[in-house]
């Protein structure tokens, strides 16, 4: 992404990678930030290896994350964005459907807590878990690795050009919202930039 706005150039680094974390996977949609999917740069696994995270990859994310604990859907959520430190912040319209065909196959269990329903896994979905436990762990240190990479950045974006920061993130994600509905060549252009950009910024 080429810019001539001063450090702008360098500065969208949180939103960049919440738009490349969108993902459609089984179920659709483009996230909440209207972006476009996929990964991009090397080290990352799915997230960021020019791939898209697919559903199984999201599944497996979530029987890990019960295997530890029973949780909300929402709690699901907010556990893949606090390890991730904002990267993969998944949809409830990705986390729900994702939920509700585990539990279809019978491996997870949903019990109601009032208005909400409490996810925890069965012996199915735990033994699926230990036969992908390799894949899992792997997936979980990916998150992990890409949080320490974006609180690494957060804080030295913190210290300087902190507004131009901001300006640079409202900037993009007005400029991808604008093209939501563009044509899918215009998406896949894009989508490039955005690729293009977010690998100069790991290089370092």
């Amino acid at each position: 992404m080429h810019r001539s706005c001063g450090n702008r150039d360098h500065n969208p680094i949180a939103r960049i990678k919440y738009f490349m974390a969108r993902h459609r996977g089984r179920h659709g949609g483009w996230g909440r930030f209207g972006g476009f999917g996929g990964g991009f740069g090397d080290g990352f696994g799915p997230f960021m290896a020019g791939r898209k995270l697919g559903a199984r990859d999201l599944e497996l994310l979530i029987l890990a994350l019960l295997a530890e604990q029973p949780l909300h859907g929402y709690k699901i959520i907010k556990e893949l964005e606090e390890r991730s430190k904002g990267f993969y912040v998944p949809s409830p319209g990705m986390i729900y459907p994702s939920l509700a065909f585990l539990e279809e196959i019978g491996r997870v269990v949903a019990e109601a807590e009032g208005v909400k329903k409490l996810y925890r896994l069965t012996d199915e979905g735990r033994a699926h878990l230990e036969a992908n436990r390799n894949e899992a762990n792997a997936l979980l240190a990916q998150l992990t690795l890409i949080g320490s990479k974006m609180e690494q950045m957060r804080e030295f974006f913190s210290e300087e050009d902190g507004n131009d920061l901001r300006d640079a993130i409202h900037a993009l994600r007005a400029a991808v919202r604008g093209k939501r509905h563009a044509a899918p060549e215009e998406r896949k252009r894009v989508a490039d930039i955005l690729k293009r950009a977010a690998g100069e910024i790991l290089k370092n």
